[in-house]
């Protein structure tokens, strides 16, 4: 979808993704979820998936995931106060599955850097194979405000993981971090550009190796100037 019409449905968006905003989802509470509200949670999950891969952003809709994931609507607004932090959400999980799976096929590059370029081109593939899955979580992703901060931190952080597990990185500097934030911004970037039609998945892969070879991901952190 062009560059354009993500602005121009951002309103459109924004209105779907306040609803009911006033309750907490559990992302954001302390307390974990039980047993059976984490299996009713994996339900809801599955469900926007499932509605995402068939018809995009504009198929998720709340009453639609409720029946879907045989939950009460009044239920599926306690754990997701919107369409955009059931779509973050969506993401986080489906980052979590890949991390999963390349845990158990580690890269096998010898650098760090040809590991998080080969870990990410490998995520981009299976984003690649739902392309209107991605393109609703994308979306939902920028469309995201303040009230879904704890959503997106999530995602944020499966990203980390994934790309500190690539480099063998279990104490990373805060250099080393900087790094790594850098890489996830231009793997979003050439997500939401590949998306928009305005890259090719050749584009993708170049931009992908370019960071990852131009970011120094095993130095030691240098002196900073006084």
């Amino acid at each position: 979808m062009p560059a354009e019409a993500h602005r121009g449905q951002a309103t459109k968006a924004a209105g779907a993704g306040t609803t009911r905003t006033s309750q907490a989802s559990p992302a954001s509470q302390a307390s974990p979820l039980t047993e059976r509200q984490e299996a009713r949670r994996r339900r809801i999950l599955h469900a926007c998936a499932q509605l995402a891969c068939r018809g995009g952003f504009d198929a998720v809709q709340m009453r639609e995931v409720a029946e879907s994931s045989q939950v009460a609507l009044g239920t599926l607004y306690r754990y997701f106060p919107s369409k955009i932090h059931l779509l973050v959400a969506t993401m986080q999980d489906q980052l979590e599955h890949m991390h999963g799976t390349l845990r158990k096929k580690p890269p096998a590059g010898e650098t760090a850097a040809e590991r998080v370029a080969e870990t990410l081109l490998r995520a981009f593939r299976a984003l690649q194979r739902e392309p209107q899955l991605a393109d609703a979580m994308v979306r939902a992703l920028t469309f995201a405000d303040r009230s879904v901060s704890p959503e997106v931190d999530q995602v944020s952080r499966q990203t980390t993981m994934i790309i500190l597990d690539a480099m063998g990185l279990t104490d990373p500097t805060p250099d080393q971090l900087s790094a790594v934030r850098v890489i996830e911004h231009t793997w979003h970037s050439a997500l939401i550009t590949w998306l928009s039609g305005r890259a090719s998945i050749a584009q993708v892969r170049t931009d992908i190796e370019t960071v990852c070879r131009l970011m120094d991901l095993t130095a030691p952190e240098a002196p900073r100037p006084r």
